[in-house]
């Protein structure tokens, strides 16, 4: 299960069902669950951890030093869950004792060749970012949130569930659960009915974002006007509670 060319450090711990092709290096302080596989000259540094059944390809890179002028060499971490799969050079870095120390993936995600994800962010479960999307630091992306390739992301940024960001989209506000943004910078262009669509979604829920969408951009409404007709509409669409509660913890701002 480990070629036999791979330099592992004492302090690394691996489940006996981990697979380690040639020439990777995996440093003190790694931790990695069954069934992972680590694809030819990955490199892994520690603190990580790493759980179950996760793909690593080629020339990866997890787990390095945040790329930050303020890092002086402190303990921070990288602690990745279960089913991702990490393409072809991608990049994920640990954490920063400036935020809360861990930069945090959670499950099922899909991160294609050339990714990066920056110290401190947070990554929830089912995520696809394409290739060469980049995130900077302390960026949180939720659950089902697809971001095109070559897409950017402005540092302490958010996408909210479901978001969708076309190809080379530029973002330095949040993007609001559901609604689909293009541009540079990124602009709203609707929502993503057709991702929710796929997903389950009834269409008199489906609807109903809609008519939220209409509220907080098309109806000529300050964005605490635009709330409060929004939580009223969330008494009887549930999902709409979410996009109502994002509203009002964006103190950055949402894309216009």
């Amino acid at each position: 299960m480990i070629h036999p060319t791979a330099v592992i450090d004492a302090g690394a711990e691996l489940d006996s069902e981990v697979e380690v092709g040639p020439f990777v290096v995996i440093g003190a302080g790694v931790r990695i669950g069954a069934g992972t596989r680590i694809g030819p000259h990955a490199v892994l540094r520690g603190p990580t951890r790493i759980g179950r059944d996760n793909r690593i390809f080629q020339f990866a890179s997890i787990g390095e030093d945040p790329q930050d002028k303020k890092y002086g060499g402190e303990p921070t971490w990288l602690e990745i869950g279960d089913r991702n799969q990490v393409r072809e050079f991608v990049t994920l870095h640990r954490g920063t004792v400036q935020d809360q120390g861990v930069t945090r993936i959670g499950d099922d995600n899909l991160f294609m060749a050339y990714t990066h994800v920056a110290h401190d962010c947070r990554i929830g479960n089912q995520v696809i970012m394409a290739n060469a999307a980049s995130l900077g630091g302390h960026v949180e992306i939720q659950d089902w949130a697809i971001l095109g390739g070559f897409t950017i992301v402005h540092q302490f940024c958010r996408i909210g569930t479901h978001g969708f960001c076309a190809m080379g989209s530029v973002l330095n506000k949040n993007v609001p659960p559901f609604v689909m943004v293009g541009g540079h910078p990124a602009e709203p262009r609707g929502i993503n009915a057709e991702g929710l669509r796929r997903r389950g979604f009834p269409a008199e829920s489906i609807q109903a974002i809609k008519r939220a969408y209409r509220t907080l951009y098309m109806a000529n409404l300050k964005r605490d006007e635009a709330l409060v007709r929004i939580r009223v509409m969330a008494e009887t669409t549930p999902q709409l509670a979410v996009l109502a509660d994002f509203i009002a913890d964006s103190d950055r701002g949402l894309v216009r």
